[in-house]
């Protein structure tokens, strides 16, 4: 049985309404999240990450092996706490961020999992670029690649990192070189590279290392590049409460879907209507999130 491997951060979310009143507190980050959807669509999956030896570290150990997320991955600290984040959603319920982390020296000390062939890891957002972690990150980056593993990465650019995107590009064009599938969302590409055109970012930035991206792009859908030829999946027609944990529903889907169709590493490139399967997973997984305030997919 194929499995799933995510690497990235973990945090608390506690989301507020267009009022600013507290309406939910989840554990979250974008790889969590997807692991938790994944989790409950029995998609066997393992999580590598820390907490702080605290009470929400302990509630996030426990929340992932009830959802059938392994967690022998899962480093603990002593001299920090488990992040928080705090969601502010607009009228247009889409969320700006306020983080609070207290992490200590030493981090991320885990043994390598065993990885097989065909097995998938998802990896996203700044914990795939933090200069503290990268080191760890890229070892694990080298093993699973070694283990013939299909690499999804998820961009997951927040404007708060806009500044720094000159200074961490060669790291995210060396993720790119890693990945077999690289999905953002148009918004990751503007904060990245200052454009609106995501299709020239594709043939100007990712399409040199990693010929398959996926452009996410909220209500309208997602649409998919492999070389010269583009496949667009309209979005579904609903009205959001929520968008947190959308973009990271949208990739547990998609990888559902690659698992549901036995898509391989090796036959990525020469399907894409299966591929384009997969992906349809991904819009009905999102768009469910998108109707609570929960980060994943209900049981």
């Amino acid at each position: 049985m194929r499995k799933v491997f995510g690497i990235g951060e973990t945090i608390f979310d506690i989301i507020f309404d267009q009022n600013n009143t507290p309406q939910s507190g989840k554990p979250g980050g974008s790889v969590f999240n997807a692991l938790i959807s994944l989790g409950r669509s029995g998609v066997n999956c393992s999580f590598i990450s820390e907490v702080g030896n605290d009470r929400l570290g302990k509630l996030i150990r426990e929340f992932l092996t009830a959802n059938n997320v392994d967690n022998s991955s899962l480093c603990s600290f002593d001299n920090g706490k488990t992040p928080l984040a705090l969601a502010f959603l607009d009228n247009n319920s889409n969320a700006q961020y306020d983080f609070y982390k207290d992490y200590p020296a030493q981090r991320l000390q885990f043994a390598m999992p065993k990885i097989n062939a065909d097995d998938i890891i998802l990896i996203g957002s700044y914990f795939a670029l933090n200069p503290v972690l990268r080191k760890q990150v890229k070892e694990f980056l080298d093993y699973s690649r070694k283990a013939n593993a299909l690499i999804y990465y998820d961009v997951n650019f927040r404007s708060t990192h806009t500044h720094e995107a000159d200074t961490l590009m060669p790291t995210i064009k060396e993720n790119f070189q890693y990945a077999d599938i690289v999905k953002g969302s148009d918004e990751d590409f503007y904060n990245m590279f200052g454009t609106d055109d995501w299709r020239s970012a594709y043939h100007l930035h990712i399409k040199p290392y990693c010929p398959i991206f996926i452009c996410t792009q909220g209500a309208k859908g997602a649409t998919l590049l492999i070389e010269d030829n583009e496949y667009h999946i309209d979005g579904k027609n609903i009205t959001p409460i929520s968008t947190v944990g959308a973009g990271d529903s949208f990739n547990a889907g998609t990888i559902y879907g690659i698992i549901q169709n036995e898509i391989s590493r090796s036959t990525l490139s020469s399907d894409a209507h299966t591929l384009i399967k997969a992906l349809q997973h991904g819009i009905e997984f999102s768009a469910e999130v998108c109707q609570s305030y929960d980060n994943y997919i209900k049981r």
